[in-house]
């Protein structure tokens, strides 16, 4: 189904694999003619153009991209936009596209939601932008429908930013990184690597785009096959698969923990251009003659079968043939996976869903960037047709992905199959994706055609004793357990016909709600701001040195991006930077909130002139024994917390998982290693230190004080090293840490205490 090949290959003639080695170029010669050269290879992947095209330095190694489009949503764009503004914001220099799919339900926190609604028309309009209603596109089929172009490079504020199947290298990253790009300013990376997926075969009837992006992840994401670079999909599978397919495949690229996707083109992708009356963005990519890849994953499409990622993790994948057959046995390990994951907080049980040696689905969704496509729900409603879910406790929710997948479904019928077997149909909304919509029961089982199942992300809450768990399915094998009441079934097991249904773009729909500028701003718009949207607190620069307390210690081997900042009901505080920093790791460590905000005193004090150490009890003892050793002073030294966490960042590109901590006096994170790039840049671009540490050298365990002399010294000298000590029983313990690599530009923003302050200086 999956193989890795774990060294550089060369494809040749887009359909030739050539593995790196001694016999590789007369291997090229013969079939070729030519004589190969690997730097040269490199440059023929698609990835290498679209890069170049974009990169400004001048310098192929160290790129400096300038984008052609934003785009962003209403978790994220208030806060991108009262960053830039604060940083002198007059107009979006780039098609901006503000959507309104996550904070749509306008339930929670009175206004909130709506007002920051209003608060993104109002910008729209007076700084040029496009401004999506809620409830018309989820982010990224608008992306889809109305934003990509062939070669082009789109960056968005949301983790699920891939509009590679199109031809498009997307990127998504945390708010910060938008704010560079509106003030024509670069987004900064090394040249990436890229990795091939060759794909061979077609997919066998019930076997949909989900199953082959579970098939990938499970093959890469632990091994980090693919961290930080760019996955391109070539060979001659591709071209068995339809755009929405690959489409689906192609957004789960971001679970593989990958920077970017891109994929060959053909009249297929021109077709979906034509449909969406924007053929002229098409543009035909192929790598060259002979392009050199980092890796290559093997793709034979004919043996991917039905895939289910168990809790709590889109990698922790199985067959579901597999499943079933081992179903005590592996559910045994989910569970004790599980205790660990979620520290034993509740008691978390899933063999209790097994029935007549059947395991028993409580809930389905739909959903999303991932799952709302069209061919996925008209295949949902091929298999479903003249059934019924029943009226026990199994429910099934299907959310299309835009109004205009919406109109089609109703004017082919698939809405009204669909609804007449008990299925509800709903507005286009990411709610089930992250813990906004169809939250299940307390201990319920839920499959989803959806992007994460990470503890929680369903909206239950371990703090208030709650649990429940996803399982993510594609939408087929999601139908064909629905039709069967609940028990879980592979699609393969369907036998009727799925049917190829044409689709008709309806742009009427946008055209008459949308909001769209034509890149005109109006500087004489009032911004609305709502009672709920506050400016961000003032931060200062980095001091000389830093005592910094320990506050929250995980040793979890991944950490995400939920656990740092939960999602669900509290997107709604996203706007208030303090209240939202209320929330955060509230659902792994409760006591994190309070700990920080009491060493964040101590900060306080010394701003206000007053003496540090009377601010926080114990604090003396600890500068009595730093002074025996260092001259430290009121107006040399500062005071914060760190956290402490294996790999932190592994999910979505939300800013807030730095920015929460940045406000509540955080000053660095400490790390084995960086689950994704994005989560680095945003702690960097919110002034804190990205500290590593070697794995299994931990001289210091939570709520203890570190004391990092000469920080500011180090950061501007480029010290590779970095001498810390931890203060413990009366004495300083040394120990080493280490920044990275750093950017000249990311280590003027951490000196300056942020990207607003660099900004504002600069």
């Amino acid at each position: 189904m999956i193989e890795l090949m774990n060294q550089g290959v060369y494809l040749v003639n887009g359909m030739e694999l050539v593995p790196e080695g001694p016999e590789a170029a007369s291997a090229i010669r013969a079939k070729t003619g030519k004589v190969v050269d690997q730097n040269e290879a490199v440059k023929n992947t698609i990835a290498y153009g679209i890069l170049q095209n974009h990169n400004t330095s001048g310098d192929s190694r160290k790129l400096k991209i300038k984008f052609d489009k934003l785009t962003s949503h209403d978790i994220t764009y208030v806060g991108i936009i009262q960053t830039a503004r604060a940083s002198g914001l007059t107009k979006f220099p780039m098609p901006y596209v503000l959507t309104n799919c996550h904070n749509s339900l306008c339930a929670v926190g009175g206004t909130i939601n709506e007002d920051d609604h209003m608060f993104g028309l109002s910008c729209a309009k007076k700084y040029g932008g496009v401004y999506v209603p809620p409830h018309q596109a989820v982010i990224h089929q608008y992306a889809r429908e109305m934003l990509a172009g062939g070669g082009k490079m789109i960056l968005g504020s949301d983790s699920h930013t891939r509009y590679g199947a199109l031809g498009t290298m997307a990127v998504g990253e945390g708010g910060p990184e938008l704010v560079k790009q509106l003030l024509n300013q670069t987004y900064d990376i090394n040249m990436p690597g890229v990795v091939g997926v060759y794909m061979t075969g077609a997919p066998v009837p019930g076997v949909g785009p989900q199953d082959v992006a579970l098939a990938i992840i499970g093959a890469v994401f632990k091994n980090g096959f693919v961290k930080n670079k760019v996955m391109e999909f070539v060979g001659p599978g591709v071209a068995s698969l339809s755009a929405d397919f690959r489409i689906g495949v192609d957004v789960m690229t971001t679970e593989t923990t990958c920077l970017s996707s891109i994929w060959e083109t053909d009249e297929k992708i021109e077709e979906f251009y034509e449909i969406h009356g924007r053929k002229e963005e098409y543009k035909k990519l192929a790598p060259g003659q002979v392009a050199y890849y980092d890796g290559m994953i093997v793709v034979d499409l004919s043996k991917v079968r039905p895939m289910i990622a168990m809790p709590f993790h889109p990698s922790n994948t199985y067959t579901i043939e597999e499943l079933n057959a081992n179903l005590l046995d592996i559910l045994d390990e989910v569970e004790k996976s599980a205790a660990v994951s979620l520290d034993g907080a509740v008691e978390f049980c899933l063999k209790n869903k097994v029935r007549d040696g059947k395991l028993m689905v409580d809930q389905a969704v739909i959903a999303g960037c991932a799952g709302g496509g069209f061919e996925n729900i008209c295949a949902a409603a091929d298999i479903l047709k003249g059934k019924y879910i029943g009226s026990d406790g199994f429910t099934l929710s299907v959310y299309p992905a835009s109004m205009p997948v919406y109109m089609e479904l109703i004017r082919n019928g698939a809405a009204a199959t669909l609804m007449e077997t008990g299925a509800v149909l709903k507005t286009a909304f990411c709610g089930p994706c992250f813990g906004a919509g169809d939250t299940p029961a307390n201990n319920a089982f839920s499959i989803r055609h959806s992007t994460r199942n990470f503890p929680n992300r369903e909206g239950s809450k371990l703090q208030n004793g709650q649990i429940s768990s996803v399982a993510l399915m594609d939408a087929r094998s999601i139908a064909a357990t629905a039709a069967n009441k609940g028990v879980l079934t592979p699609a393969t097991e369907f036998d009727g016909t799925l049917n190829q249904y044409k689709y008709y773009f309806d742009s009427k729909i946008y055209e008459n709600r949308v909001f769209d500028s034509k890149g005109v701003a109006d500087p004489e718009v009032e911004i609305v701001l709502g009672p709920n949207i506050k400016d961000w607190p003032a931060m200062g620069a980095l001091p000389e040195n830093l005592v910094l307390q320990v506050v929250s210690e995980i040793h979890d081997p991944v950490t995400t991006t939920d656990e740092l900042i939960p999602s669900g009901e509290t997107s709604s505080y996203r706007s208030n930077p303090l209240g939202l920093a209320e929330f955060a790791l509230s659902r792994k460590d409760p006591n994190y909130v309070p700990r920080a905000k009491a060493i964040q005193k101590a900060e306080k004090a010394r701003g206000e002139g007053a003496n540090p150490a009377d601010a926080v009890e114990g604090l003396t003892q600890v500068l009595a024994v730093i002074e025996e050793k260092y001259a430290i002073t009121m107006e040399n030294t500062g005071f914060g917390s760190t956290i402490f966490a294996v790999k932190p960042g592994d999910g979505s590109a939300r800013e807030q998982a730095a920015s929460c901590q940045k406000v509540l006096g955080g000053w660095a994170n400490i790390a084995n290693e960086y689950a994704t790039k994005r989560y680095r840049s945003n702690l960097i671009n919110w002034g804190m230190l990205p500290f590593l540490i070697e794995e299994g050298t931990l001289p210091f365990k939570n709520l203890d004080y570190l004391f990092i002399p000469d920080i500011k010294k180090a950061v501007e000298e480029k010290a590779e090293v970095i001498a810390a000590y931890a203060v413990k029983d009366q004495e300083l313990v040394p120990f080493e840490l280490r920044l990275g690599e750093l950017t000249d530009e990311e280590r003027q923003i951490i000196l300056k205490g942020c990207l607003i302050n660099y900004n504002r200086v600069n």
